[in-house]
Order: structure tokens, then sequence, then C-alpha cells
């Protein structure tokens, strides 16, 4: 095996610390990681090739990603799990910070609605998850497939997630892919 290889996971650990230490609105952080079990990659990947089936055209991406995903030595889940308002009622989610947590969650391929300044604080988390991610060599790509079907498999606990693979190879897997 190449040693690189061997230290995946422990990098994988040190780019979640970056998507942790992030600034976050307030200081309060909702944002929940996890690393995808070897065991679930597989299943992960499938259900991305159903979505993509059951979705139909302009989706097919799924699939690509899904390929990416098999490829791929290590995958990081990023999410918010909302727990509660800033109480700023800025507005942005369309409701006061009172009436949001009033409305009926409505599940899509997210849950929602959800704070836009949270749904910020997930954006700078993944941002520094991805610049940590390159400043280790490891080549990356946040991909919104992955959060799909993770959050469709209860891989993590979140209204939103985004998936970050990661692969230490000769040449960049996540990029010249066909669509």
């Amino acid at each position: 095996m190449q040693p690189e290889k061997e230290v995946i996971n422990t990098l994988a650990k040190v780019v979640m610390l970056a998507a942790r230490t992030a600034p976050k609105a307030k200081g309060e952080d909702d944002i929940v990681m996890s690393i995808v079990r070897e065991e679930d990659k597989e299943a992960l990947a499938r259900e991305m090739k159903k979505i993509s089936e059951r979705k139909g055209k302009g989706f097919e991406f799924f699939k690509r990603d899904a390929e990416s995903v098999i490829k791929s030595d290590c995958i990081i889940l990023i999410g918010l799990k909302f727990k509660r308002t800033l109480k700023l009622d800025c507005g942005a989610c369309g409701f006061t910070c009172a009436e949001i947590l009033e409305q009926d969650k409505k599940t899509l391929d997210f849950t929602g609605p959800l704070c836009a300044i949270k749904l910020l604080d997930l954006g700078i988390a993944l941002g520094s998850a991805a610049f940590q991610a390159k400043q280790l060599c490891i080549d990356n790509r946040i991909m919104y497939s992955i959060g799909v079907a993770a959050k469709k498999l209860k891989l993590i606990d979140a209204e939103i997630v985004m998936g970050l693979p990661l692969s230490v190879s000769g040449k960049n897997i996540y990029f010249d892919r066909k669509k």
C-alpha cells in the first residue's frame, strides 16, 4: 500500500478540524461532521445512482459522482443540524426567528426552512475544509450529490449535508470527468 493512502483518515480529521474552527455566527456551532466508513462507501454510490435514475434528465451527474465516490480514498460529510435560531430576525430565510421555528418542515433532498445565516456558516465550514485539504495536497471537491444520498441513507443526522471526497493520486479524479 502507498504510505499516503495509509494516512488519509488521519488527514481527513485535520480537514474536519478546519471546518470545526471556521468562524460561526455569534460563535454558535451547529455544524455536524462524519467520515463515511469504508463499508458504507458502496451503499452511498448505489444510492447516488438510484437517485440519478429516479430524478432523470439533468441529474446524470449523480452517476458520475458515484464513480468518484468509489475511487475516493476517504469521504467526509459536513452538514447543518439546525438547533436554535440566532435571534437576529434578519429575514433572509423569509421569516422572523420565532416564525421559522413554527414552520412545518419539508424534506425534499434536504429539510427546511433553515436559517440563512446558519447556511452561510455551513458554506464557510465547507470552504475551510476544502482549503485545508488542498493545503495538505489532497484532491477534493464539494459534492451536493453525496450529501443527498448520505442524508437519505441516514449516514449523518443533519437537515442539509454536503460531501467532501478526498483522493491522493497522481491526477485529480474529480476534474476532467465526463458529464
